[in-house]
Formats: structure tokens, C-alpha cells, sequence
């Protein structure tokens, strides 16, 4: 399916209107050449308008943000309208993080993954949204807890060593595209795993 991002995306809420509850949803961003970040070595030096679109749209319809503690610090997260589970094992909390309303910070170790998305379900976050880094996505695959992840690809090219979406021992993971949009050379698909 090819649709064409604009300024009517009214459409968005049936385009990636989750499948089944509960849902884990990884969101990610790359260049062309596999790039996960770009010169300042984080991935918002290489989204876009169209990327901001979807990100924006996919945080308003999640229960919960999940992301790593190193993804959290680079990228400079800040509390958000919905609440944020960094998983850290130092269990220490980033520091742009601090100082949020009580309960919308919630640390805690991926010690199991299967576990962990249990827990989050526990809480009444059925909706959940992975937003990395590459090496907690890495996790949530190969523990096979992940429903689907949507990626967009940005019409650039890196170059260099910059990481890629999954990080992490090698894994062998099978997608099937559900949804394919693309603005101005950017595409944005929306894969089911397994």
C-alpha cells in the first residue's frame, strides 16, 4: 500500500490502529545506507516533517513510552504527556527526566522481557511504545515480545559507523509489511513481526 503523507492525516488513526492487545510497537528512524543517527550521533539529526508526523501521532496513541537509559540521555528526553519506563539497569533515572510529575518516570531493568511487557500490561498500559535504542530493540526481538515495528527511512545518506535500528548479538527476525507511505523520497512502513 502506497499512500501519500500531507496535510490531511486524519487517516493515520486507521492506518496504525494497533491489531490486538496488548500491542508492543518499536518506532524507529534510518537513512538509506542503515544509518540510526547522523553526524551529532543522534537520530533526531536525521528525521524529517514526515517522521515528526508519525512519531508525533504514535506517542499520542500509546499508553506508555518505553526507552532505553543511553537512548534517553543522547536524544535528551523529557517528560512527556504520557508516562515514560526507562529501562536502565543502574536504575538511575536521566537527567533531563528528573523533576516530573510523580509517576509519569518509571525506571526498570530488562532482567526478562517477556516479564517485562507482562508488567507494563499489569499497569494498564496495553498500548506500549518502543522508541530504542538499538540494543533494548535488539532484546525485545530476539525475546520475541515485539508486534511490530514501524520504521522510517529518510532519502540520506551517512556514511561512517553510525549504529543501526537493532543492536546486539545477530538475530534472525521475519517481517511482513503492513503499510507502506511515503512523502517527498521518505517512507514510512509499518512491519509485523513473526
Amino acid at each position: 500500500m502506497k499512500i501519500l503523507l500531507g496535510p490531511e492525516t486524519d487517516n493515520l488513526t486507521e492506518l496504525y490502529a494497533p491489531l490486538g492487545t496488548p500491542w508492543l510497537r518499536a518506532n524507529m528512524v534510518t537513512t538509506a545506507d542503515g544509518g540510526a543517527s547522523g553526524s551529532s550521533g543522534t537520530s533526531g539529526s536525521i528525521n524529517n516533517a514526515a517522521d515528526k508526523v508519525v512519531f508525533d501521532h504514535l506517542r499520542a496513541t500509546t499508553d506508555v513510552i518505553v526507552v532505553g537509559a543511553g537512548t534517553a540521555r543522547i536524544e535528551g528526553y523529557r517528560p512527556a504527556d504520557r508516562p515514560i519506563v526507562v529501562v536502565s539497569r543502574s536504575d538511575e533515572v536521566p537527567e533531563r527526566l528528573r523533576g516530573g510529575p510523580e509517576g509519569s518516570v518509571l525506571v526498570r531493568p530488562l532482567d526478562d522481557p517477556a516479564d517485562f511487557k507482562q508488567w507494563l500490561v499489569d499497569r494498564g498500559w496495553s498500548r506500549i511504545l518502543c522508541e530504542g535504542g538499538p540494543s533494548l530493540l535488539g532484546d525485545l526481538l530476539a525475546a520475541g515480545v515485539v508486534d511490530e515495528l514501524c520504521t522510517t527511512t529518510v532519502p540520506r545518506l551517512v556514511g561512517g559507523d553510525a549504529p543501526r535500528i537493532v543492536g546486539g548479538p545477530a538475530l534472525d527476525v521475519p517481517l511482513r509489511l503492513h503499510t507502506l507511505l511515503e512523502s517527498d523520497g521518505t517512507l514510512l512502513a509499518r512491519w509485523l513481526v513473526g
